[in-house]
């Protein structure tokens, strides 16, 4: 658990990550950065270790970019597009360079807070929910095949969620050298609680059942308890869960 003020502004976070029960390896990373107000879960995908190297090169290059000095000079939109371009750059570079890691990318999903804003990045299908006693919104919308066809009319809501088989991201960080974020901006209100997680949690847990969890279980245990509801669902991917809340 990681309990700070940005800014005069009080919040705990809590994170807690999982390889599964069907992968070998756990190609998820995370980030949290109380001083910074940046708070990140990358999904990697890519071959054996090219998801690894993906999501762990994202979350080294957002800390670098938003911690340099010059940041602070710049809109927090800006930064984010920025970070997200550079962490692009360096996986897709770096995958050119070494055979092993070709095609490797990442999802990412992240907050970043400045004074009394959160601004909120994603690329790909992890996601980002608010939760305000007893309701649950998805702030992000998936870049993924499935959404697309819903988009389009060509699934409804209720035949994509009957689909088998792994969805197919249609946006990543690093698989080509360009990125094209979302970002949108929001007030804080004291009570907000923030979930960031990879699709190991939202492909398993339906929506109803991650606001649920938050309403009932007190919130030091509720990434825990979201993480066993995953694993009881099949665990079939790594999946990771931040729970950043404001006091």
């Amino acid at each position: 658990m990681s309990r700070g003020i940005i800014k005069e502004m009080k919040f705990q976070c809590w994170c807690i990550t999982d390889k599964g029960l069907k992968r070998q390896a756990n190609q998820d990373s995370f980030l949290i950065d109380e001083r910074l107000g940046i708070f990140v879960v990358a999904d990697g995908v890519g071959g054996h270790m090219g998801g690894e190297v993906a999501s762990a090169l994202a979350v080294e290059t957002i800390r670098e970019v938003i911690g340099h000095p010059k940041a602070a000079h710049f809109q927090p939109k800006q930064v984010l597009v920025q970070a997200l371009e550079e962490a692009s750059h360096r996986i897709f570079d770096r995958a050119a360079q070494e055979t092993k890691l070709s095609g490797m990318g990442t999802t990412i999903v992240m907050g970043y807070v400045r004074d009394s804003k959160i601004y909120i990045a994603h690329v790909g299908d992890s996601r980002c929910y608010l939760h305000r006693k007893p309701y649950i919104w998805q702030l992000t919308e998936d870049h993924s095949l499935i959404n697309e066809q819903v988009r389009l009319g060509l699934l409804t809501e209720d035949q994509a969620k009957k689909v088998i088989g792994k969805n197919i991201i249609t946006r990543s960080v690093g698989f080509e050298r360009d990125v094209f974020p979302d970002v949108l901006e929001r007030e804080i209100s004291q009570g907000d609680t923030y979930i960031f997680c990879s699709d190991g949690l939202s492909g398993m847990v339906p929506d109803a059942k991650i606001s649920q969890t938050l309403s009932d279980a007190p919130l030091e245990k509720s990434a825990e308890i979201l993480i066993q509801k995953a694993l009881e669902g099949g665990g079939e991917d790594n999946v990771t869960v931040l729970v950043l809340s404001f006091d």
